[in-house]
């Protein structure tokens, strides 16, 4: 087993709690956000949302951790991790153009994007670290479910 490399664990962990927060701030506050919009069957209640999502965070931080400490040969490293990025920015745009900005069908557009970069990065990562692609299922769905949540919103609105 190799050695737990903490300031490499905690850089990847932090980072991606820092985009997601980040991207938190930017939206504001989402809360009254379906006060304008009809709330689409299956809206869990908004206290979940932040909770789900810190614990995403801490699971992508620690996949990408596994990926790039892997040992795995350096291109498939730097493909699954790049694909780890940009699923990334892809995440952090989304609750901006959806609940800020509130452009439904662009936000629809991102989060489709956002679920295939998802799927790609675990078919990446189970090519380097299986643990890691398997970290990211949970996310997957969570994103399966937010996609239905951001369609069924622009549909009955």
């Amino acid at each position: 087993m190799k050695k737990l490399n903490l300031p490499c664990l905690l850089f990847y962990i932090i980072s991606a709690e820092a985009i997601g927060g980040l991207s938190a701030l930017i939206t504001g506050n989402f809360s009254s956000f379906f006060d304008n919009y009809k709330a689409p069957p299956l809206l869990p209640p908004g206290w979940l949302f932040p909770v789900v999502w810190v614990l995403l965070y801490a699971l992508m931080g620690y996949s990408a951790y596994l990926v790039s400490g892997s040992g795995a040969e350096p291109d498939r490293v730097r493909c699954a991790m790049t694909v780890y990025w940009v699923q990334l920015a892809f995440n952090f745009s989304w609750s901006i153009i959806f609940f800020r900005l509130e452009w439904l069908w662009g936000g629809a557009a991102v989060i489709i994007g956002l679920f295939l970069l998802i799927a790609v990065m675990i078919m990446l990562f189970v090519r380097v670290e299986n643990k890691a692609a398997f970290l990211n299922i949970p996310y997957l769905v969570w994103v399966a479910f937010a996609t239905y949540l951001n369609i069924a919103t622009a549909v009955i609105n």
